[in-house]
């Protein structure tokens, strides 16, 4: 069993990251922190969501009113072409991302950041995995578009679900491309003492 030492807020409503957390045996609540990261003007792609991850932490923490407690935040971008890729805005949006990514590699980078409500930022971490797509017809992307798995996913696709089809190899951590890098995010909250020890 993990030994937790204080309640673990999760600052996201993203449910792979909630499936992650969970599959870690950890217990936690979720508030989502409400920050938008959209007015960062930082044009490095490393430091931009290091800077996002930050902001989501911060503004959790500013709405969490219970001393002692642990708020964790993440963001995760698409990078390719030194185009950063969020989360599409319509279904043509998503189509334009896929097509970028496809038949080629493409970095995915998560930053989390761990903090405590009185002690401000504890631990961050930044996680980038290589991603290659294998050729896809504009068609099957058409198609994996309607399936209706892009909309809240950076770079418009979720490597656990159908997209997994188009995805040829990986480098680095997967649970990253998810949506939150595993092993890291255990040594950024032990580190930080939000765990005693895992599991």
């Amino acid at each position: 069993m993990t030994a937790a030492r204080g309640p673990l807020v999760l600052a996201s409503a993203s449910p792979r990251r909630r499936e992650i957390l969970s599959a870690l045996g950890l217990e936690f609540e979720v508030r989502p922190s409400g920050a938008d990261e959209g007015g960062l003007q930082i044009d490095d792609d490393l430091e931009f969501v290091r800077a996002a991850a930050r902001l989501k932490l911060e503004t959790a923490l500013q709405a969490e009113v219970r001393e002692g407690a642990f708020v964790l935040a993440a963001d995760t971008v698409v990078t390719v072409d030194d185009e950063r890729l969020g989360k599409p805005v319509d279904d043509a949006d998503a189509l334009r991302m896929l097509s970028l990514l496809s038949g080629r590699d493409h970095l995915v980078r998560t930053a989390i950041a761990l903090g405590r409500v009185a002690d401000g930022v504890l631990a961050s971490r930044v996680v980038e995995t290589r991603v290659w797509f294998k050729p896809a017809s504009r068609d099957a992307l058409v198609r994996y578009v309607a399936a209706g798995e892009s909309l809240d996913k950076a770079g418009a696709y979720g490597i656990q679900g159908l997209a997994s089809g188009f995805v040829r190899r990986i480098e680095g951590s997967y649970t990253n491309v998810v949506g939150l890098p595993a092993s890291e995010l255990i040594s950024v909250l032990v580190d930080g003492g939000a765990l005693e020890r895992w599991p």
